[in-house]
């Protein structure tokens, strides 16, 4: 019985005394001596190096990446990542993963270009692989070669499930993407903003490449309370954008400051946090008819139409060069705030529906793969167009048509049910930006 309790005691000894050294010998020499030796390879730690941009250009290729995001929806993927390649040089790439603490071996991946790329060089991608087994995947990258890299620009996956509670999703964001140049129109801004937090939107979602300096504050002010978020997309460092929509007439290497790109990238930024998802121009505004706010109005729509991913909302056009002749909300107090006061204008052009007539989206993120600015281009379920007289999008901006007669044109005066109410939220959004004295 000594004999035995001897022999425990001198394996407790070696024990801590090989578990005390190891200590001192990773302590002393852990940062000089072949990591390989001192970690199996699947334990290396991640690189450290993880991109902080909207737009990540892609090591050894013409491709830029924007983000990556959990998605399971389509059998046999899990990640799918957004990106601006060109399109004369897609080639062969592979997926690298972080895992939680350790680098994996890289997966193949399949690249899906938009259909919609208006013959500009660069096109909106989507690039999907699987996870490794027994890898919880924290950040991903692409790779040109299936061989693994040290250095590499890693991407936080976005949309993952986290344990415990229940999801919380607001019901409403907007999407408003490519904000660019020395765009300064602050009043029509402030009021479609207002205008949509009173139908009770919950988030604005803005990409922001430059504008003017009064909006600029405007934003700053709304970015501070938290209604707006915005998300910085310098596309111009990176490539030559056009400012139009076709190549043939505008030139450039693509759409309108990568508005595609954008509008994908929100609604896969919203898919987990949104209910539902409107996408729309920055003076543009998605208006019920028979409604009071956003929820009313999409809950009797969904209950009509419950495979309905996406309800398509017709625009219509109502030119800034008319005014209301009673001159009743041309306010005194706006007149040094520079942009358009909505309110003046209520006369509404009839679309030409002979020839192509754009329609604005409410979404649902989930049942939607790819977008485009005027249609959905792959969903799960089905896309419904909403009658006019239940919701239409009022854009105030110029004319389409070459209307001399305001007998020609419809008095819509929509806008004017909620002034009781728009007109001190602009006034205090203004003021709070310092726009208003």
């Amino acid at each position: 019985m000594v004999i035995t309790n001897l022999i425990k005691k001198k394996f407790v000894f070696l024990l801590f005394f090989t578990l005390l050294a190891t200590v001192i010998f990773i302590r002393r020499y852990g940062s000089t001596y072949p990591k390989s030796l001192l970690y199996p390879k699947s334990m290396e730690s991640c690189p450290r190096s993880v991109s902080k941009q909207s737009i990540t250009p892609l090591k050894n290729t013409k491709h830029l990446l924007v983000s990556a995001f959990m998605d399971q929806r389509v059998q046999g993927f899990d990640i799918r990542l957004i990106g601006i390649f060109r399109r004369d040089s897609i080639q062969e790439l592979h997926c690298f993963f972080c895992c939680a603490n350790y680098t994996s071996e890289t997966t193949p991946t399949k690249v899906l270009q938009h259909s919609d790329n208006f013959g500009f060089p660069f096109v909106t991608t989507d690039i999907m692989c699987r996870i490794p087994k027994k890898c919880s995947a924290t950040h991903v990258t692409l790779l040109t070669k299936p061989k693994p890299e040290k250095r590499a620009d890693w991407l936080p996956i976005r949309n993952k499930k986290t344990n415990g509670g229940a999801e919380e999703r607001m019901d409403f964001t907007v999407c408003i993407s490519s904000l660019f140049g020395d765009y300064n129109n602050v009043l029509q801004f402030a009021q479609t903003l207002e205008m949509y937090r009173l139908l009770g939107v919950n988030r604005v979602v803005i990409y922001n490449t430059s504008c003017g300096p009064d909006l600029d504050r405007l934003l700053r002010s709304y970015s501070q309370e938290g209604f707006v978020e915005i998300v910085s997309w310098p596309i111009d460092k990176y490539m030559n954008p056009s400012r139009g929509w076709r190549f043939s007439e505008y030139g450039g290497d693509i759409h309108y400051f990568g508005q595609l790109t954008t509008l994908n990238e929100c609604i896969y930024r919203s898919m987990q946090r949104s209910r539902y998802v409107l996408l729309n121009d920055i003076d543009e505004i998605i208006m019920p008819y028979q409604h009071d706010n956003m929820k009313s109005l999409m809950d009797e729509l969904q209950k009509q139409h419950p495979k309905v991913g996406v309800f398509l909302i017709e625009n219509h056009i109502f030119p800034k060069h008319h005014f209301e002749p009673s001159g009743r909300f041309h306010l005194p107090k706006w007149s040094g705030v520079p942009g358009i006061n909505i309110l003046e204008h209520v006369y509404r052009e009839d679309p030409d529906r002979k020839i192509y007539h754009p329609y604005k989206m409410i979404v649902q993120p989930r049942m939607v793969k790819q977008t485009s600015v005027h249609n959905v281009l792959q969903l799960f379920g089905q896309m419904y167009k909403v009658p006019l007289d239940i919701c239409r999008t009022i854009h105030v901006r110029n004319a389409m048509k070459n209307i001399s007669k305001l007998q020609e044109l419809s008095v819509d005066k929509r806008l004017w049910d909620f002034q009781e109410k728009l007109i001190p939220n602009v006034d205090k959004v203004l003021h709070n930006s310092g726009l208003l004295k």
